[in-house]
């Protein structure tokens, strides 16, 4: 296959200039130069930019499920663009061979249709949520995995035409498994790849009462949308327990009981179950669709 051409997608509020800045700084300080960079105001107005980034504000915040299909579009309508990497806009590629890195992986296997970035802060740590598997112990052991990181990722477009870009329902929370889920149902690979590292601040694993309450509704969302019917009452069961054994807030639990309730009543977008051929390959990969 001909050499992948990378575009870049970077979601913005606005309250990040300096950090937009120093990213899009290490954007442009790559080896193999982005064919395409797009930064979207979800909801704000945007700083000055440089004249190579292509930029679109948006009238109000469509979520990070909105915002990212918006800037999907935009590189879709470019025409040349293969692989759409996702950058949160206080991250940093520390490295500068990452578009080339990502453009080898995508020449070699026509089946990859997500890759996986390596979050770290400044120290160089890799918080344990951000591996993406169950045996997260050492982050630095990449291969096949069932869902991805927000954060820093690439998207094969061809993948996106198939299955559909984000689930703009959710807004954010989860969107990225749902994602990955219909992907290896239409038979694409996950790959974590740990040597593309995008250094994140760190985060505090506190949080509010919305997390809460959209975590909730977003996960009966993903099991509704995704799961064969058996399996639906499983994986809520087991989140349910993993949630009361680990919340330590009255307040988070009154609103992830919310959040729940919501999901259950509230339309989720189109319901299409994945096969049981795919529940086996995730279960082969370490992380079957019921934990």
């Amino acid at each position: 296959m001909t050499r992948p051409r990378v575009g870049v997608a970077v979601l913005t509020m606005g309250n990040r200039p300096a950090e937009l800045r120093a990213l899009l700084d290490s954007v442009a300080g790559q080896d193999e130069p982005a064919a395409r960079v797009v930064v979207v105001g979800n909801g704000a107005p945007l700083p000055e930019l440089p004249p190579w980034v292509t930029t679109v504000e948006l009238a109000e915040n469509l979520g990070v499920s909105g915002g990212r299909n918006v800037a999907m579009e935009r590189l879709r309508e470019f025409g040349d663009v293969d692989v759409l990497v996702d950058l949160d806009d206080d991250g940093l590629l520390v490295d500068t061979d990452v578009f080339r890195r990502i453009a080898d992986l995508y020449q070699a296997d026509p089946e990859l249709g997500i890759v996986s970035f390596r979050i770290a802060d400044e120290t160089g740590e890799t918080q344990r949520r951000h591996v993406p598997r169950l045996r997260a112990k050492d982050p630095m052991r990449g291969g096949l995995v069932t869902t991805f990181l927000g954060g820093g990722h690439a998207l094969s477009m061809r993948m996106l035409e198939r299955t559909g870009g984000w689930p703009e329902e959710f807004f954010f929370t989860h969107e990225e498994t749902d994602l990955a889920w219909r992907a290896l149902d239409d038979g694409w690979k996950v790959l974590y790849e740990p040597r593309l590292l995008l250094q994140h601040p760190r985060t505090s694993p506190a949080r509010h009462a919305v997390y809460y309450r959209m975590t909730a509704r977003n996960r009966v969302w993903l099991a509704k949308r995704n799961l064969p019917a058996p399996l639906v009452p499983l994986y809520l069961g087991s989140w349910t327990a993993m949630t009361l054994l680990r919340t330590r807030s009255g307040e988070g639990l009154k609103a992830w009981g919310g959040g729940f309730v919501e999901g259950m009543r509230e339309p989720c977008g189109v319901r299409k179950p994945m096969r049981w051929a795919t529940v086996w390959r995730m279960t082969r990969l370490g992380r079957p669709p019921i934990i």
